[in-house]
C-alpha cells in the first residue's frame, strides 16, 4: 500500500485521498477523455464510466463446461433446460393418513365415524400397490402414490389411527407396531376429492422449459435441475480471481506488528468482494516493495487466474512497485480517473492467455470502492451476465439526511459511505471523506454519489446512492 503525498494534478492541495494516491502515468488521448489539447492538466482524466467501459471491452465471458450439479452452484447456465419427466411423476399423498373413497367417508362425524378396513400400507417409494375397494383404506405416508381406487387422503389426525379411540396424533413406527396395516379405522370427518393429493404433474409437466440460459444456479435452481433427473449442467465457470496486495509494511494479521507495519486486510476485504460477486478467490500473501518480486508473484498465479487483482503500489511514489513492475512491457496502462476516492487506476491484459489485471490504488476504501465500480462489473462480465442489472450493483435515489451540506471536489465523482434507509427513502453519511477510514466504511451498506459537476450537497437534496450492503 505504498503512497505518495504529490499534489494533485491540478495544482490543489491534496485531500485525504489524493495526498495518499496521487496518480503517475496518464491515459493516452486515443482512450481518455477528448478535448482541447490546451485545456489544462485535468485533460488527462479518464471518466469512471470511460474507465468501466474500456474494462467491460476488454472482457469476454468464460468458455462454457459441463459440471456436475455440487460444482455448478452460482454458475451461469448456458442453455436451456427442459423437463424431461412430469413433476411430481405421479399422484401422491400431501399427509400422512388412509387413502380412501370418497364416498365411503361422506357424513363422517366424531358420533358416526365412519369405519373402514385397512389393507395395507402404502409408504413412499413402494410398487405393488393395493387396491382401494368399497368400504376400505389404505394407511398413506406422506410422499407415497396413491393406490388405485383412492379418490382422497384423509389426514391421521382425522381418524383414530386404528387404535379405537379418540383423535390419533400421529402413526406409530411400522417396525414398532406391524398391526397398524390392518384391522379397522374410524375417520371422524369427510373428505373431498382429491383432498390432500399431490397430482402428478402439478409443479411441471414434462416438455416444460425449467430454467432458461443465463440463470444463476443457486440452491434452488440446483434442488430443481436434481429433481428432473439432470446429473450435469452446461454452464460458465465461475472466474478465478486472485488477489495480491503490495507493500513491505503489510503483515498478515494473527502476526505480531513490526515498527512501522500494519496488517494486510485489503487483500481479505478484496478476496471476500470478488466471493460475493460469484467469483472464487485467491488470496496471495503480501509482495514486498520489490519490482521483480511482484513480476514473479504475478507470473506464478497466472496459470490459475481468470482475473488477477493487485492493491497498492499505482501511485507515483518511489515504491510504488505495481507501476514499475508492470509498465516496462506496456500491457497495463496505469491512469488517472476523475473519481475520489480511486483516482491511480490500472488495467491490462497480460501473459499469453491475455488475462485481464486490475490494478487498485493501496488505501482500504479506495480499494474497495474501486472494486465495487470496477472488479465487480467485470467478474459478472466474465461469468457471462450481460444485463445492467446483473452487472452492477442496485442504485436508487434517496434524500440526503445529514447536519450540514457535504463538499465535493470540482471535476471528481464522489463516492461517499453511507447507510440506506429504505423505509423513509434516506441516505445519512457513515465518517468522513477520507480513503483511509475502513472503520466507517464496515459500518456502511451504501455509497452516496456526488456528481462531477457538484462541488456540494445540501441536506434534503436527492442523490444517487449505489447499495453495497
Amino acid at each position: 500500500m505504498s503512497s505518495s503525498t504529490a499534489p494533485s494534478p491540478d495544482g490543489s492541495a491534496p485531500s485525504s485521498d489524493s495526498a495518499a494516491q496521487s496518480s503517475g502515468g496518464t491515459a493516452p488521448e486515443a482512450h481518455g477523455p477528448s478535448g482541447d489539447p490546451c485545456a489544462g492538466p485535468d485533460r488527462a482524466l479518464w471518466s469512471v464510466d470511460e474507465h468501466l467501459d474500456d474494462i467491460l471491452a476488454a472482457v469476454a465471458p468464460l468458455e462454457p463446461i459441463e459440471l456436475q450439479l455440487p460444482d455448478a452452484q452460482g454458475c451461469v447456465l448456458v442453455e436451456d433446460v427442459t423437463v424431461p419427466v412430469a413433476l411430481p411423476p405421479f399422484d401422491n399423498s400431501s399427509m400422512d393418513g388412509y387413502a380412501v373413497r370418497v364416498a365411503d367417508v361422506a357424513g363422517a362425524s366424531e358420533e358416526f365415524p365412519a369405519v373402514l378396513t385397512v389393507i395395507g400400507d402404502v409408504a413412499a417409494g413402494a410398487g405393488g400397490l393395493p387396491e382401494v375397494g368399497p368400504g376400505q383404506a389404505a394407511r398413506i405416508m406422506t410422499g407415497a402414490p396413491l393406490p388405485p381406487g383412492a379418490e382422497a387422503v384423509v389426514p391421521v389426525e382425522w381418524t383414530d389411527g386404528g387404535t379405537g379411540g379418540g383423535a390419533a396424533g400421529g402413526m406409530r413406527p411400522a417396525s414398532a407396531a406391524p398391526e397398524g396395516a390392518g384391522g379397522e379405522v374410524r375417520v371422524h370427518r369427510p373428505a373431498d376429492d382429491r383432498a390432500h393429493v399431490r397430482a402428478r404433474g402439478s409443479d411441471v409437466q414434462a416438455g416444460e422449459l425449467a430454467l432458461t440460459a443465463g440463470t444463476v444456479l443457486g440452491p434452488p435452481q440446483i434442488g430443481l435441475l436434481a429433481a428432473i433427473g439432470r446429473g450435469t449442467v452446461r454452464v460458465r465457470p465461475r472466474p478465478r480471481v486472485v488477489v495480491i496486495s503490495t507493500g513491505s509494511e503489510l503483515t498478515q494479521p494473527g502476526e505480531p506488528l513490526a515498527d512501522g507495519q500494519i496488517y494486510d486486510s485489503n487483500s481479505f476485504a478484496l478476496a471476500a468482494a470478488a466471493r460475493d460477486a460469484g467469483a472464487l478467490a485467491y488470496r496471495v500473501p503480501a509482495v514486498a516493495d520489490d519490482a521483480e518480486s511482484l513480476r514473479a508473484a504475478i507470473e506464478d498465479q497466472l496459470i490459475r487466474a481468470d482475473l488477477i487483482v493487485t492493491t497498492g503500489g499505482v501511485s507515483v511514489g518511489a515504491y510504488d512497485v505495481v507501476k514499475e513492475a508492470l509498465t516496462a512491457d506496456g500491457e497495463v496502462d496505469f491512469r488517472k480517473l476523475a473519481m475520489q476516492p480511486g483516482k491511480p487506476q490500472g488495467f491490462g491484459m497480460i501473459g499469453p492467455e491475455h488475462t485481464p489485471l486490475l490494478a487498485l490504488p493501496g488505501n482500504p476504501v479506495s480499494s474497495y470502492v474501486s472494486f465495487e465500480l470496477f472488479v465487480r462489473p467485470a467478474i459478472r462480465a466474465l461469468m457471462g451476465l450481460a444485463d445492467q442489472g446483473d452487472l452492477h450493483r442496485p442504485r436508487v435515489r434517496a434524500i440526503l439526511k445529514a447536519d450540514r451540506a457535504l463538499t465535493s471536489p470540482a471535476g471528481r465523482r464522489q463516492f461517499l459511505r453511507g447507510t440506506y434507509d429504505a423505509e423513509s427513502g434516506t441516505v445519512t453519511p457513515v465518517g468522513g471523506a477520507g480513503s483511509h477510514l475502513i472503520a466507517a466504511l464496515a459500518h456502511a451498506d451504501a455509497l452516496l454519489v456526488v456528481p462531477e459537476e457538484a462541488t456540494g450537497v445540501e441536506p434534503g437534496t436527492e442523490v444517487e446512492v449505489v447499495l453495497i450492503g
